[in-house]
């Protein structure tokens, strides 16, 4: 969340900030500033309440000593008032705090000045493309239509298990996904981060500490008599390995990467652009987190763009990367980039990555803080990034590689696949 101090002293930035997504925040903004100025006053209040209760106890202590229990009688009455005072003042000032912290929850985080106005996806903007889009076959298939014809995907039987939205993957699709996943990762830690395996359920404070919470939970599975929520990226555990974290600025920058299966409630909607793998209530991903010192956030963003990229170069997929505007843009993100990799038998371009720049927002929430040179403890910036989302790339790879004599597997994979073609 935003820190109330900024809010504070950048209240008309943060307005006009909050603009380019479409939101009018001067409510919130004015609201948070006024029962920050409360919370202060009460603070006050109560620290000079106490200091007094303790100034009239340490001379009623002395009264005693000298004889005068009158007059330390006479002072014990008002140090018990002092005290009903305390403890009226510590539960308005507990009200007001979490009135303030539960406000600070609903406002989003300030875009990036590089992020365009705009109101819906329709307004991203295409700042890079990379890729020739390949010439398929007459009668090229949609990539639900291969994994029929070459038995690699079964939808069906995952829709008797579960329900829509979760794939069985078979045979060499299931090889295929395992050869992806092993392969992002090592691409992930050989650029220096360190490989975590994180747990698939995380409890409600780091639902919070990352944003899912409260702005997602119509999208989270929610276990409800453990109140613990199913992951929808390895983002929030992996995130939250720093939550109520002091580093030494000697420790930044951190990277860490995992995969993980992720979990998504979709809104139910129908047509062929969430056909097949398009989109999924279950489905795999590798994900790069880092911690960077605020000076050194957007150098090491540029250094996550680059990193997707030669993934992209390498598996020979078109691409493209849309910086994303301000009325889609994610809750906590200031900064989101978007790749693209074009499915020729679509006809369409299908999401496979979004790397984000949350700069102080989360680590607000998360506690997550270093000590600068100076002595001083001061907030760190958090990014992360697909690296890369699998149903989409696997899509990509499917029918963009797809021949008259079977699927190829992109050069780069053969030695994970142990195969070069799917026939």
């Amino acid at each position: 969340m935003l820190q109330v101090a900024y809010i504070r002293e950048h209240k008309d930035d943060v307005i006009e900030g909050l603009a380019k997504r479409n939101i009018d925040a001067s409510q919130m903004v004015y609201e948070a500033i006024n029962l920050d100025e409360e919370r202060r006053a009460l603070q006050t209040k109560l620290d000079s309440t106490k200091a007094e209760s303790n100034t009239l106890s340490k001379e009623i202590g002395n009264l005693f000593k000298s004889g005068e229990a009158q007059k330390a009688n006479l002072l014990k009455e008002k140090t018990t008032q002092l005290k009903e005072t305390v403890k009226t003042l510590e539960q308005e000032l507990n009200e007001t705090a979490e009135a303030l912290t539960q406000l600070l929850y609903k406002i989003p985080n300030v875009p990036h000045p590089s992020v365009p106005s705009g109101t819906s996806d329709e307004d991203n903007e295409e700042i890079y493309k990379e890729g020739d889009i390949p010439k398929l076959l007459d009668g090229a298939l949609p990539h639900w239509e291969l994994a029929k014809k070459y038995d690699i995907i079964d939808f069906e039987l995952g829709n008797k298990i579960t329900g829509a939205g979760f794939p069985v993957y078979k045979g060499k699709g299931a090889k295929l996904q395992r050869a992806l996943i092993a392969y992002f990762l090592d691409k992930n830690t050989a650029a220096g981060y360190t490989e975590y395996q994180l747990p698939l359920l995380v409890n409600e404070a780091s639902g919070f500490g990352t944003g899912q919470l409260p702005d997602k939970e119509g999208q989270m599975y929610h276990v409800t008599e453990d109140n613990l929520y199913l992951i929808p990226t390895a983002e929030v555990p992996g995130t939250n390995l720093f939550r109520d974290t002091l580093l030494n600025e000697s420790d930044l920058p951190i990277g860490v990467t995992g995969y993980t299966p992720c979990f998504r409630r979709e809104a139910g909607s129908y047509g062929a652009h969430v056909r097949g793998l398009n989109r999924l209530h279950q489905f795999d991903k590798v994900e790069i987190i880092r911690v960077e010192h605020p000076d050194h956030s957007y150098k090491a963003f540029d250094g996550m763009i680059d990193h997707v990229k030669d993934i992209l170069k390498e598996l020979k997929l078109p691409y493209r990367i849309l910086r994303l505007c301000g009325g889609d843009v994610t809750f906590a993100s200031a900064l989101t980039y978007d790749f693209e990799v074009f499915s020729t038998a679509q006809d369409r371009w299908l999401e496979i990555s979004s790397v984000s720049n949350f700069e102080t927002f989360q680590a607000n929430r998360l506690k997550l803080r270093f000590k600068n040179s100076d002595g001083k403890n001061e907030l760190c910036h958090t990014l992360n990034g697909s690296s890369l989302a699998l149903p989409r790339v696997l899509a990509g790879i499917l029918e963009n590689y797809q021949t008259e004599n079977g699927i190829k597997i992109p050069e780069v994979l053969i030695p994970y696949t142990g195969f070069d073609i799917i026939s």
